[in-house]
């Protein structure tokens, strides 16, 4: 695609599955969006319409002109020059990157808000730079389902940090209402994080076990394994005095004792917590199927290094990081079966 930028006030930083997403359902709406990010989807984007599909609801096409897709990144800068917002979707482990691009090129009045996994990232933005940085937080699954399509797959609204000042956070709630999945702007972003982040320790649950969230939901094992990840997690926050709340219909503490409940039972009080497509996957079994570097150091990771400052340790969670790393190493996916799982963690 050519490197000269739409002239937009939105630029997202990391365009792929959340990231055209969110741009796309912007830029559908009618903000007009420069999308940064990496040749794979340049590449597809060249030739397939973008489109984007909220939950349970058809594909809708993005007019052109409303967006343009940049995935050189030597052409980032004049994108990131115009921009007024700026969404940070790069993996954690490129957010000294995103940082670093942000400083050389973008205007000191832009706002840098981080949808990203994981508890940290934007107290690393701040680190960086000068700008003001929010932190966010996507609680649904986006696929790429098919060329061009980005399609939320589980329920769920955006949280995002409220800016101190009444003029910037309506004009952050009139921007991200045009995303129209919802948006809850928030004072306690940390536990938000930290609750998203027990919801997230079944992303290498779901990565090994190689099927749909649903169906890897409704194995008793693979639920024995997610619940003493989440509850040793849950051990740990409570130690350490950290506040979680209610994502939705979900109260973390309440997940371990849900998921060991009877495979009937469970599917009916799911049912009314969270919807979740058929063929939805984690992202993180999507990495390991395509051999990209996970995420697994920021999410079961961070549990481990959690218990290590408060001198404890973290033996499940630390022994899915282990399992997950060594899928990356051998570079070939090899599910992992339920009983194998259980086995290998001890539970």
């Amino acid at each position: 695609m050519t490197t000269t930028p739409l002239s937009a006030e939105v630029a997202v930083l990391g365009a792929g599955a959340i990231g055209c997403f969110l741009g796309g359902c912007l830029a559908a709406a009618g903000q007009p969006v420069n999308l940064l990010g990496r040749p794979r989807f340049g590449e597809i984007l060249a030739t397939h319409a973008l489109q984007v599909a909220g939950l349970k609801a058809p594909p809708q096409p993005v007019p052109p002109g409303t967006w343009h897709f940049i995935d050189d990144e030597r052409a980032y800068g004049p994108a990131l020059a115009q921009a007024r917002w700026i969404l940070v979707c790069v993996k954690s482990g490129q957010t000294r990157d995103a940082a670093a691009l942000i400083r050389a090129h973008a205007p000191g009045h832009a706002t840098v808000i981080s949808f990203q996994n994981g508890v940290h990232n934007a107290e690393v933005l701040r680190e960086q730079l000068g700008q003001t940085v929010l932190a966010g937080m996507v609680p649904f699954n986006v696929e790429h389902t098919e060329p061009g399509t980005f399609r939320q797959l589980t329920s769920g609204h955006l949280y995002v940090e409220r800016p101190e000042n009444p003029g910037a956070a309506n004009a952050l709630q009139v921007l991200l209402a045009r995303i129209r999945t919802g948006v809850a702007l928030r004072t306690d972003m940390p536990a938000v994080q930290w609750s998203k982040l027990i919801l997230n320790l079944n992303n290498a649950v779901n990565a090994l076990s190689g099927l749909p969230l649903r169906e890897m939901l409704l194995n008793p094992d693979y639920r024995k394994v997610l619940a003493s990840a989440q509850s040793e997690a849950l051990d740990l926050l409570r130690a350490a005095g950290q506040p979680l709340v209610r994502l939705g219909a979900i109260w973390p503490p309440m997940l371990p004792p849900l998921l060991r409940l009877p495979t009937p039972l469970f599917r009916l009080v799911a049912r009314s917590a969270i919807d979740i497509d058929p063929q939805a996957r984690s992202s993180m079994q999507a990495d390991l199927r395509s051999g990209r570097l996970t995420e697994v150091d920021v999410l079961n990771g961070e549990v481990v290094r959690l218990a290590r400052s408060l001198g404890r340790e973290a033996p499940v969670n630390q022994a899915l990081v282990a399992l997950i790393h060594r899928q990356e190493r051998a570079g070939r996916f090899v599910p992992v079966s339920a009983a194998d799982l259980r086995s290998q963690l001890g539970v």
